[in-house]
């Protein structure tokens, strides 16, 4: 399994993110932006506490605007927790690490029950 977060571009998103099985994070970033440094390591760790459960997509908003630009992303960092292809949460900016992993913990827990 990767515990690894995925780079992804523009051209991969639908794939690597709308169609992954898996619940996905989508981590709006840019490699100058100070908060986004600071969340990183947090997503990493609790991608790895939570290997082969979900996955966390990187976008470089720099390189790959087109699907911020379709979300409205206006602020980065910006965290899109996707399943199924839909949105179940936007978080917008950094949080401190006991909240996000409170909203990871709260997305896994919705993502694992059996549609209605």
């Amino acid at each position: 399994m990767n515990n690894e977060p995925i780079h992804v571009t523009d051209a991969a998103f639908e794939k690597s993110v709308l169609q992954n099985p898996l619940p996905v994070i989508v981590d709006f970033w840019a490699p100058w932006c100070g908060p986004c440094k600071m969340i990183a390591p947090m997503l990493d760790k609790i991608l790895k506490e939570n290997e082969g459960k979900m996955v966390v997509a990187k976008v470089n908003t720099d390189e790959n605007p087109e699907w911020a630009s379709k979300y409205g992303v206006q602020g980065i960092p910006t965290l899109l927790f996707i399943f199924g292809g839909k949105i179940v949460h936007r978080q917008v900016g950094a949080l401190p690490e006991r909240m996000l992993r409170e909203a990871v913990a709260q997305f896994l827990e919705v993502t694992s029950q059996p549609a209605q």
